[in-house]
Formats: structure tokens, C-alpha cells, sequence
């Protein structure tokens, strides 16, 4: 593939060979690739770009569309609209770099071994573990959603512990499935569930006379407004939970290593930032119009009674898919890190099959202790977004090009400039991490103290479909 074509090709780059990635197939380069191209054994190259584009858009069209409304309620319409826009795009440009910086070193299995270009055997191992840290949290946050929708179906039939724990077994087994390419029809279907599913959902609130939270009877306040000013802490919190939808690129970098041309990434990663961007963008805004400070969360739970099964009737299948691809990416780290440039890698060996659904059981296990201890959807992702995604979409991906394109430095007033957005990228990251997490951490302090946060493993009803 051509360099200007596939590149950001502002100009020469410091040790980077001006053709690593020139070529189709290329024996230096297949030689650094984790998974090989191989006639025996397991074949993990075979995603085409069009499959890589419909899981990265399950990976950010997900769980987050059903907290990302109550933000929009709480920095108004115009503020939540450009606050979606400008995440959308920053994320999908940086989404962007990160590809073009695995794709110039193909060895890069995942974010964790691009830092340890930057800081070493102990970037990989901090991050690495960072990386984990972000996906439980998304798992969790999974499975408080799962458990709300089987609360919701059977009207609270069992004790919301027993079905996390069933939400947490259905999301491991998904998880399980070793490749890419055999989540793929399973993945178009839990994106084409879930994307019905929230379209039925948005339709039903614009028939409503009322929100379905809102008082019953009486006058009462929608509460929509174009711009809001909401205090430091719901203002940070609401943006991090907005930021969140569209960070997941760090999960696109494993994808990429079973495409079959990792070239072709930039089409599936602009795609799906257009698509995602539009999809979030529409339904907030009509949902936010139609419901304005009256939103649950999570924000099914705004139809009222009957749509609200509905939606998660249908949804279901696309929850429990969308957070099994967070899942298998945390596992896939694990075992690739365990068995890389050993033949159980890619052969059917014990030990391959032992650390491989090893890792899905204590992931899935994981998740589950999280989400009983916060089982709030829109604090978990909150957290993880500020925790975790701000530094994987933002403040590692610039630090990257940044180190890549360090000749800018002392390049021209065009390239001076350009290394300096990258800096401010990173600035705008640390904000995020700091404010974020501060903004967040407070706001589960003061649920649990005013009781919207119950005792852990509780089995009260998390939907509010028995009261």
C-alpha cells in the first residue's frame, strides 16, 4: 500500500523506513506479525475490513447509548451536541494514529506493547494492566445492563445477584469464541438487535404525553433546555460518560492483527466514526427532546412499562454480544501475552485451551464482583472513561505520533504547529484523567450516602419494573 495513502503523511518520519509498509505482503513485516499466516493449525487472519467495521461499530455502538441521554440532560442540548461531535471526531482522528502507528510496527499486538515503546518493559506491564482495569469496568457495567433488562422482562422474577451472575456466565461464554472472524455473523446480529431495539425505544417517547418518570398526574417541568450550567462535578461526570462512546479504539488494535491487510483499517475506523457519530448524535438529541431531565438510566427505562420490555427484549442479545467483544479483547491480551512465540499460540494444545478459557472465567469473575459493588451503569462507565479510556484514546495515541513525528519539533511553523495540537491532545487527556475520575469518585460518594447506591450484592430491583 502507498505511504501518502495510508500514512499521516506530513512529512518524513524519524526512523521509521520510508517503505515498511509499502508492499502487500511483506517478509519483514509478516515476520513481526503476532499471528501468522499459517496452513496448520489456528488461522486468526481472516477478518476482512468490512467484518472489522461492524465489530468496531458493536465495540462503540453499545451500552453507552443508554446513559449518554441523562448526560445530555445535564449539559443541555446545544452543550451535549458538540460535546458528542467534537468526542466523536477527536476520537475517530486518534483512533486514526493509533492504527497507522501499528501498522508501521506490526509487532504491536495491542496499546500495552506500543507504550513499551515509550517507557519500556515497565510501560507494557502498567499499561497492560490498565488495559484490564478499563474492561472490567465495561464488563461490569455490561452486566448491570443485562441484569436490568432480565429485571425488566420478568418484572424483578429473582434476585438481581442471580441474574448478574447469569448475565456474567452468558457474557464469559460469548467471550470464549477464540476469533474474530467467528464473532462476525454473531456480531452483525447483536448490532442490528440493539440497533432496533433503541429505534423502537426512541420512537416510543416521542408518542408519550409525558415521560414515563415523570409525575402521573398534574402539571410538571420537562426540564429541556439548549444550555445548561451544571456544577464542576455533574458537569465533568456528564462529559466523561459522553467522552466514553466513541474511545474505544483501543480495542480496534487486537482486531487489526487477524485482518487479512491490516492496511485496509483506516476505511473500517473512519466508518465507523461517521456512523457511530451520527447514530448517538440523533437519538440523544430526539430522546433529550421528548423526555429532558425526566430520563432513567438506564434510559430504556424512560418508555414506560411495556416498551421498556420491548426494547430490552430485543436489545438483549446485542448487550450480551457488545460487551462480550470488550471481554474477548481483554482475554485475547492475556493469552496473547501468556503463549506469543509459542506453539500453542495457534495450535490446539492443552495448555492453549487452558489459558484461553481460564482467562474468560476470571475476567467474567471479575466483572461480576465490580458490578455488585457499583451497580450503577452510568458511574461505571463514567469511571472507565476518566480511568482508563481518556489516557488509551487521548494521551498514549498523541504521545505516539509525538514520538514517531519528533522531528516537528524543530520542523516547520506548519510542523511546529501540528506537534503542538498533539500536545494539547494530551493536555486535554490529563484533564479528563484528573477531573474525571475526581468528578466521578464524588458522585458515587454522595450515592451511596443519599441510598441510590444500595448495599453491595443486593437483590433489590435495579430496573424499576416491581415498584
Amino acid at each position: 500500500m502507498g505511504h501518502a495513502e495510508h500514512d499521516i503523511d506530513f512529512g518524513e518520519k524519524d526512523n521509521i523506513s520510508s517503505n515498511a509498509i509499502d508492499q502487500p505482503i511483506d517478509e519483514k513485516r509478516e515476520a513481526n506479525e503476532v499471528f501468522k499466516l499459517i496452513e496448520d493449525g489456528v488461522d486468526f487472519r481472516t477478518v476482512s475490513w468490512q467484518r472489522a467495521a461492524i465489530i468496531f461499530l458493536k465495540i462503540q455502538f453499545a451500552m453507552s447509548i443508554l446513559s449518554v441521554p441523562g448526560s445530555m440532560a445535564v449539559l443541555g442540548a446545544v452543550g451535549g451536541a458538540l460535546s458528542i461531535v467534537g468526542w466523536d471526531a477527536l476520537n475517530t482522528y486518534t483512533a486514526v494514529v493509533l492504527g497507522d502507528f501499528r501498522n508501521r510496527h506490526p509487532e504491536c499486538h495491542t496499546l500495552a506493547d506500543m507504550c513499551a515503546r515509550l517507557w519500556g518493559r515497565a510501560g507494557r506491564e502498567l499499561v497492560g494492566a490498565q488495559l484490564l482495569i478499563g474492561q472490567v469496568l465495561i464488563t461490569a457495567g455490561g452486566i448491570v445492563s443485562v441484569s436490568t433488562a432480565f429485571n425488566a422482562l420478568s418484572e424483578h422474577g429473582a434476585c438481581t445477584v442471580v441474574f448478574s451472575f447469569v448475565a456474567a456466565a452468558l457474557i464469559t461464554l460469548f467471550s470464549s469464541v477464540r476469533t474474530f472472524s467467528r464473532l462476525g455473523w454473531l456480531t452483525w446480529f447483536g448490532f442490528a438487535t440493539f440497533f432496533i431495539a433503541v429505534f423502537i425505544f426512541v420512537v416510543a417517547v416521542t408518542q408519550q404525553e409525558r415521560p414515563a418518570a415523570a409525575p402521573s398526574t398534574g402539571p410538571f417541568e420537562l426540564g429541556w433546555t439548549a444550555i445548561a450550567y451544571p456544577g464542576f462535578v455533574a458537569g465533568i461526570t456528564a462529559s466523561a460518560n459522553l467522552f466514553i462512546f466513541s474511545s474505544g479504539s483501543s480495542m480496534y488494535l487486537p482486531v487489526i492483527s487477524e485482518m487479512r491487510r491490516p492496511q485496509d483499517y483506516r476505511k473500517a475506523a473512519i466508518l465507523t466514526g461517521l456512523l457511530v457519530g451520527a447514530m448517538y448524535l440523533s437519538f440523544s438529541l430526539v430522546i433529550y427532546r421528548w423526555c429532558g431531565v425526566w430520563i432513567a438510566t438506564p434510559a430504556f427505562g424512560s418508555a414506560g412499562t411495556l416498551f421498556k420490555k420491548i426494547s430490552y427484549g430485543i436489545a438483549l442479545p446485542g448487550l450480551v454480544i457488545g460487551v462480550g467483544i470488550y471481554q474477548h479483547v481483554a482475554a485475547k491480551l492475556v493469552f496473547v501475552r501468556v503463549l506469543r512465540d509459542t506453539r500453542h499460540l495457534q495450535e490446539n494444545t492443552a495448555i492453549h485451551w487452558t489459558v484461553w478459557l481460564g482467562t474468560n472465567l476470571v475476567l467474567g469473575a471479575l466483572g461480576f464482583i465490580i458490578a455488585e459493588a457499583v451497580p450503577i451503569l452510568n458511574y461505571l462507565l463514567g469511571l472507565a472513561g476518566s480511568l482508563c479510556f481518556a489516557p488509551f484514546s487521548l494521551i498514549f495515541p498523541a504521545l505516539l505520533w509525538m514520538q514517531d513525528y519528533r522531528s516537528y519539533r524543530s520542523g516547520s511553523g506548519t510542523q511546529k504547529a501540528i506537534y503542538g495540537a498533539h500536545a494539547l491532545i494530551v493536555l486535554i487527556g490529563a484533564f479528563m484523567v484528573v477531573g474525571g475520575t475526581y468528578g466521578v469518585a464524588v458522585s458515587i460518594k454522595q450515592a451511596y450516602a443519599s441510598g441510590m447506591i444500595g448495599k453491595a450484592f443486593d437483590c433489590a430491583d435495579n430496573s424499576g419494573s416491581s415498584s
